[in-house]
């Protein structure tokens, strides 16, 4: 049975790229189609073309956007993956591109994907149906790749006891395994609400799904790829994702990302485009009341230069 789906931010959401219809709609993170639905009843002159890497959300979405007929298009891909999927059906360039970053509640809350530490589950973590698992992950590397792993991607303090604590105990082959094992090595910090196998959970899933690098390479393509005048947003839900997000925003406007000191610029920053929120949008209390996952979005949103 399906949880009910809550898009994030789908009021701000709206409000920045409504105005850019008529034309084509880039959902890049389609997941349940929440935010594209809204999209397509907000702007009647928007076309949609859908794009995830979940089988099963790409079934559930198809479902859920059959009442806007022709105005739909759906395809079972990867995000960075969108140039080659614009230019093999022949698409228009695009006027809006929208990136959820986040998982969807279809993930989360189904066990037998192995996202969640609340529920018992095979360790899987994968999008789509590709690649290997999160248990072949965690059976089969050094405890120094495990280390560095769950510290670059979790930033979690205890890498070291996590990792050593893996090897000592596996082969792992369920979420609960995992996350009780975690809770040993973890203390629960008093009046902290996090649970101890969150930034764990969230590295494995990093790395599963090579999220990090998707980003990497989808953003500026899809930026070249907009229509000036179009617009982007993207919504992310950790530091990691929104570091790369701002950076790489910033080296498009033309703004030099390189770290302090460096002799010469090496980032190549080129003017295509404009930062239209100074800072991230962030959700209303009553948003993170309502819907508590998502208290760490942020979204940021850029128009293509028009001269470019």
């Amino acid at each position: 049975m399906l949880s009910v789906h809550i898009p994030v931010l789908a009021g701000p959401v709206v409000e920045w790229l409504a105005p850019t219809a008529p034309g084509l709609l880039v959902d890049a993170t389609l997941g349940l189609g929440g935010h594209a639905k809204a999209l397509l009843e907000a702007a009647p002159s928007f076309q949609l073309l859908g794009v995830d890497r979940d089988p099963e959300a790409v079934a559930e979405a198809r479902r859920r956007l059959e009442p806007y007929g022709h105005r739909v298009t759906i395809v079972n891909g990867r995000f960075d993956c969108l140039p080659e999927i614009l230019s093999e059906r022949d698409f228009p360039r695009p006027v809006a591109i929208l990136a959820d970053l986040g998982c969807s509640s279809l993930q989360l809350d189904t066990p037998e994907r192995g996202f969640s530490f609340s529920a018992d589950g095979p360790l899987d973590m994968r999008m789509g149906s590709e690649g290997a698992t999160a248990a072949e992950l965690v059976n089969t590397a050094d405890e120094e790749d495990l280390v560095s792993l769950f510290w670059r991607y979790g930033e979690e303090r205890r890498s070291r006891a996590v990792a050593r604590a893996i090897v000592r105990q596996r082969p792992l082959g369920s979420t609960n395994e995992l996350s009780r094992l975690i809770e040993r090595v973890v203390p629960r910090k008093k009046g902290r609400k996090i649970h101890p196998a969150t930034r764990v959970f969230q590295a494995l899933r990093i790395a599963v799904n090579d999220e990090l690098g998707q980003l990497e390479r989808f953003i500026e393509p899809a930026v070249r790829s907009l229509r000036p005048g179009g617009r982007m947003a993207v919504i992310s839900f950790h530091s990691l994702e929104d570091r790369i997000v701002k950076h790489s925003f910033a080296r498009m406007q033309g703004k030099c990302t390189c770290p302090p000191g460096f002799p010469e610029c090496r980032c190549n920053p080129e003017e295509l485009l404009h930062v239209l929120t100074r800072s991230p949008i962030r959700p209303s209390d009553d948003e993170t009341r309502d819907n508590p996952r998502s208290r760490s979005a942020r979204m940021r949103v850029i128009e293509r230069s028009k001269g470019s």
